[in-house]
């Protein structure tokens, strides 16, 4: 079952780009990332699934519903974390999660104090008495406390220090296991590599890819180092090479295409170290941006 669909969403804020023709599933029980950098989209695409701004043209589905015409009621099994939290800073935090949990047609006390724990979050405290971080700790109790069927998270980890990160990833793997799917938008590339099962990757608001993590390391370039002697970079300079680079008579270079044809060309060298292996996330990310 699809928990997202998109049919060529597309946004215009007048005359400006948010994006276009944006078309994606994301089935029921998946992590699946969403990657690119500042201003490429990520955060419109997030508004458009929750309605807090309408498509220009196409549609997007969220429980084989539209966003637009059933987004209050989509919007009660939805747990949502944006990139930046703004509160009223006068109330205290039990407050503050009180009067959102009264929105769900639940009791959410239980869940309410096990994530607050879980987070190391004080409760009494006032909301402006909170650094940035832990501000964004209770816009992650916020999100989670009716324990949603779909999680939608925008650069969730700004301002968690890299324990309290880990912990944040560890209950959303634990979300996961209880059947919640997640959507991960991050420009953190690290981070998804770790999380995701796929990962779409959007580029001045246009979808470039989406892949398995997996199948995307696997079918895209090698990285490539040789160390030979006398071993001239042009003689690499073939169908498929890409971003060769010399330092200290080691040769770097991307590739895609048949290994044994890149293998044969320096087998005739004397190879004093080889080495090939799977891009990581982050350098297949820049490699589809330059």
């Amino acid at each position: 079952m699809s928990m997202i669909e998109t049919d060529h969403l597309t946004k215009y804020y007048g005359k400006s780009r948010g994006i276009m023709d944006v078309s994606l599933n994301v089935e029921e029980g998946e992590i699946f990332g969403f990657i690119g950098p500042n201003g490429a989209g990520k955060s419109t695409t997030i508004r458009l699934f929750l309605s807090l701004i309408y498509p220009t043209r196409g549609k997007a589905l969220i429980f084989g519903k539209d966003c637009i015409q059933f987004g209050a009621e989509i919007r009660q099994r939805i747990g949502y974390l944006p990139s930046e939290v703004f509160y009223y800073e006068g109330m205290r935090v039990l407050d503050l999660l009180q009067y959102s949990a009264s929105f769900y047609q639940k009791d959410c006390t239980q869940r309410l104090h096990e994530l607050a724990d879980l987070m190391e979050l004080d409760l009494k405290r006032r909301i402006d008495d909170l650094s940035y971080g832990n501000k964004k700790k209770v816009g992650i109790v916020q999100g989670l406390l009716h324990q949603p069927d779909l999680i939608i998270l925008d650069e969730p980890t700004s301002g968690l220090d890299p324990l309290m990160q880990q912990k944040f990833f560890n209950l959303i793997r634990e979300e996961n296991k209880r059947g919640a799917t997640i959507f991960f938008s991050s420009h953190i590339l690290g981070e998804v590599q770790r999380l995701c099962n796929r990962v779409a990757i959007i580029k001045e608001g246009k979808i470039i890819d989406i892949q398995d993590i997996k199948t995307l390391q696997k079918n895209n370039y090698k990285k490539i180092e040789i160390t030979a002697e006398g071993l001239d970079e042009k003689r690499l300079c073939i169908d498929g090479v890409s971003n060769i680079q010399k330092m200290n008579g080691t040769i770097s270079f991307f590739y895609k295409g048949d290994i044994n044809a890149i293998t044969q060309l320096v087998g005739a060298e004397k190879i004093k170290d080889l080495t090939i292996e799977n891009l990581n996330l982050e350098e297949i990310f820049m490699h589809y941006y330059e």
